[in-house]
């Protein structure tokens, strides 16, 4: 019993300490952030996505109730930045200042250690969230996003996940240590598990408003048309991720910590232009 309590307990730290990196959720726990729990954690990495979701959800259903299109997507980009703290465009800014320097290797991985943000991150920045928020201006002002709405619940699972598979399957880019190295232990397991979390909470969202939103004159379809939601994020999410990341792999000779959140802010927004063409190519 009281092994089974023990492990329970370090699962259940490694979940805590998921949603504390990854978001700004009150959760007063004290966690000991050692290598165990950093490569653990990975795993709830896209169950906080689905928390995420959620909360863009209920966030976009009561601006829409008081609010034009206009303003509530920037209110609920500010929302979506906050429930962050900003900590993956920070990451993205950080990218863009090394990348786009076009200096050396090592000169590109030092720029980005800099703790000033420099004007090629500035610009980014400004352009990634104008896409953002003209994808979220779109979504709203379609009315109801033609139904499909909790799309955008889906988008955050699936980036997080590919942070997870981003660890393992590129090497590390700084022989130093930094915050990205906690998660040098992390194994093609811990990315299949990760993997099942996504699917699972997918799964259920997909479910449970196909469930809610079903027309009787096509439920026989249904099925079919939740497992190509299903699939078509899965499957989008890991070949945009791959481009994104060989690419700046390349660059850098591997990825770091701000990479990770550059792959996040950059999948988050292309999974929202694929949804966005998806639900204007239908209306």
């Amino acid at each position: 019993m009281h092994t089974t309590r023990t492990v329970l307990l370090d699962w259940l730290r490694a979940c805590i300490a998921a949603f504390q990196f990854l978001t700004r959720l009150p959760i007063p726990v004290q966690i000991d952030y050692t290598d165990r729990v950093f490569q653990r954690s990975v795993i709830f990495y896209p169950l906080a996505g689905f928390v995420i979701g959620l909360l863009l959800l209920l966030a976009d259903e009561g601006l829409s109730l008081v609010l034009p299109a206009m303003p509530a997507a920037v209110l609920l980009l500010g929302f979506w930045v906050v429930l962050t703290g900003g900590l993956h465009l920070d990451g993205l800014m950080d990218t863009a200042d090394g990348i786009l320097s076009h200096r050396p290797r090592e000169q590109m991985l030092e720029i980005m250690k800099d703790s000033r943000v420099g004007a090629m991150g500035v610009i980014v920045c400004v352009l990634h969230l104008l896409l953002k928020f003209s994808l979220l201006y779109t979504l709203l002002g379609t009315g109801g996003m033609g139904g499909v709405y909790f799309l955008l619940a889906i988008v955050p699972i699936w980036s997080r996940w590919f942070m997870v598979a981003a660890i393992q399957g590129w090497p590390y880019a700084r022989q130093s240590s930094g915050l990205g190295s906690f998660f040098r232990g992390v194994t093609k397991w811990h990315v299949t598990m990760s993997g099942l979390v996504a699917l699972f909470a997918t799964t259920l969202l997909v479910a449970v408003f196909s469930t809610w939103l079903a027309d009787p004159s096509v439920i026989s379809f249904s099925l079919i048309y939740d497992l190509t939601i299903i699939f078509s994020f899965a499957i989008g999410t890991s070949l945009i991720g791959w481009l994104l990341a060989t690419y700046i792999s390349r660059k850098l000779g591997g990825l770091t910590g701000d990479t990770y959140g550059a792959l996040n802010e950059l999948l988050e927004t292309l999974l929202l232009l694929g949804i966005t063409i998806f639900i204007t190519s239908h209306m």
